[in-house]
């Protein structure tokens, strides 16, 4: 089980230069455990995609199918008063944006305190330069 950021999402719903390397994670591994405004934040992203024309009408329904598909399976860490809490502390003490800190804090809270039991799977490079130093082993930037 790895913990999925959303930029490694977005590329197994519509081909994107990182496609190839998480489908292959995802297929190592289909287990996914997420955070709770993951879909939200996928949706944004592929809505963007379509407003640039990237995704055609008929592409970004699938990409919504195939989201939906993943979030009835995937394990969701909820936005609990820890999770605020820890994302606060991640914005003092790395380079990250309020919602990269918030996946991060999901992910400790998934790992249970021991970021060495679980992997970060993301296209991040401020949030794997993040996971890093809390001690995950991140699938990160390189897969790309």
């Amino acid at each position: 089980m790895r913990f999925w950021d959303s930029s490694a999402i977005v590329p197994l719903l519509a081909w994107e230069t990182g496609s190839k390397a998480v489908l292959a994670a995802l297929e190592d591994d289909p287990e996914l455990i997420v955070w709770w405004a993951t879909e939200i934040e996928c949706v944004s992203a592929l809505a963007r995609l379509e407003r640039e024309g990237a995704l055609d009408r008929g592409s970004m329904n699938q990409a919504l199918g195939r989201l939906a598909e993943l979030a009835r399976a995937w394990h969701e860490i909820q936005p609990v008063a820890h999770v605020r809490q820890t994302a606060i502390r991640l914005l003092r003490v790395h380079r990250l944006r309020a919602a990269d800190a918030l996946q991060l804090a999901a992910a400790l809270v998934a790992a249970e305190g021991d970021p060495t039991s679980l992997e970060v799977v993301t296209l991040d490079e401020r949030l794997a330069e993040g996971a890093e130093r809390e001690g995950f082993r991140v699938l990160g930037p390189a897969l790309s």
